[in-house]
């Protein structure tokens, strides 16, 4: 770690040692032992000695520790270890041995030898547990301002829901075919009716949560492929790949729906006839989502919001851990990959 990111590991550490729920206590060791070492001592280094050694543990300590153990580190746990104790160790004696010889000081209260061994215990254990502290503090405001952004962004699903799930011309369309079908035929009317309302209670649920199962997502997908083959039973055909029984994972609600919903508007509904592939499978720690679809990828759309949105979703509830892809195939097919994390599949 070198340059701009050690750069702000130092600023978020002193920040984190000069918030008050730290600054305080610290405050309650530091001022009683450079009292101490004033009044045992007969030296003028003695308390600048103190407020250096001090200082030196602070700031040594817990930014030495969050360097070596950064919240993504991985393995030579033992080596990373040897080095804090060994650093610690050679800061303490450096500040409380080498220094004040090299000055001419005289022996004071901190730097004699027993002082010095309870110094360097103290940089180990209070270098560790001012990090860990500051990290678990740092840590708990990524979440919280995750779970702020997490309920901002089901409130902007309820929105993308009422203007870009239900489509308005889609909507309209399908209840005037089934308008159509009322004198026409009445048990494909009453088919589509049943599959609408089935997508739009399912969808409904799903605005007033920020997950769901996979099971509930998939539900939904077939829905919409459902009402799509009401309207036209010849237009295309959908080859399922679910595994039996569906990974009990959850996901965030309607995540696959503009995925599957975008493959039929730029395929089927353009009068590209054919095969629409849903399959959905594990891979190691991963669930692999697919939606493919005839016709070429041309690039995302102008004005598009659906597809940005589960980008932004993704990451918002996975991180750097969940991708999504589109792409053009061979046969002039286009297909979507949604890639999160299988944790929590049982």
């Amino acid at each position: 770690m070198t340059g701009a990111p050690f750069r702000d590991l130092v600023r978020s550490t002193v920040r984190g040692l000069l918030a008050p729920r730290r600054a305080i206590p610290i405050s309650l060791v530091v001022v009683p032992l450079t009292i101490i070492q004033d009044a045992y001592s007969r030296d003028a280094f003695a308390v600048p000695l103190a407020l250096l050694m001090c200082g030196s543990f602070l700031l040594v300590g817990p930014l030495l520790w969050r360097y070596l153990f950064p919240s993504d580190a991985k393995g030579q746990s033992l080596v990373r270890a040897f080095v804090y104790g060994v650093v610690g160790a050679t800061v303490v004696l450096f500040v409380g041995r080498v220094l004040p010889s090299m000055v001419g000081a005289r022996p004071t209260f901190l730097t004699s030898t027993p002082s010095l061994g309870v110094s360097v215990a103290l940089f180990w254990v209070g270098g560790w547990g001012l990090a860990r502290d500051i990290e678990l503090e740092e840590r708990l405001a990524r979440e919280h301002a995750r779970n702020e952004a997490l309920s901002r962004e089901a409130d902007h699903a309820q929105l993308l829901a009422l203007r870009s799930h239900l489509d308005p011309h889609f909507l309209f369309n399908t209840l005037n075919a089934i308008a159509e079908w009322c004198r026409e035929d009445g048990l494909v009317a009453e088919k589509a009716i049943l599959q609408l309302s089935a997508m739009l209670r399912a969808m409904m649920t799903g605005i007033q949560t920020t997950t769901w199962p996979l099971a509930r997502e998939i539900e939904l997908v077939d829905a919409l492929f459902a009402l799509h083959a009401v309207r036209d039973p010849t237009l295309f055909t959908v080859r399922r790949e679910i595994p039996d029984p569906i990974p009990a994972l959850d996901v965030p609600p309607m995540l696959l729906l503009p995925v599957a919903e975008n493959a039929m508007k730029h395929g089927p509904l353009t009068g590209r006839r054919g095969e629409v592939l849903f399959a959905v499978r594990r891979e190691a720690d991963r669930l692999v989502v697919v939606l493919e679809n005839p016709g070429a990828f041309n690039g995302p759309r102008d004005g598009g919001s659906g597809l940005p949105i589960v980008r932004k979703r993704l990451a918002l509830t996975y991180g750097d851990a969940a991708t999504f892809t589109m792409e053009t195939t061979g046969g002039d097919r286009t297909r979507s990959t949604v890639v999160v994390p299988a944790r929590g599949i049982l």
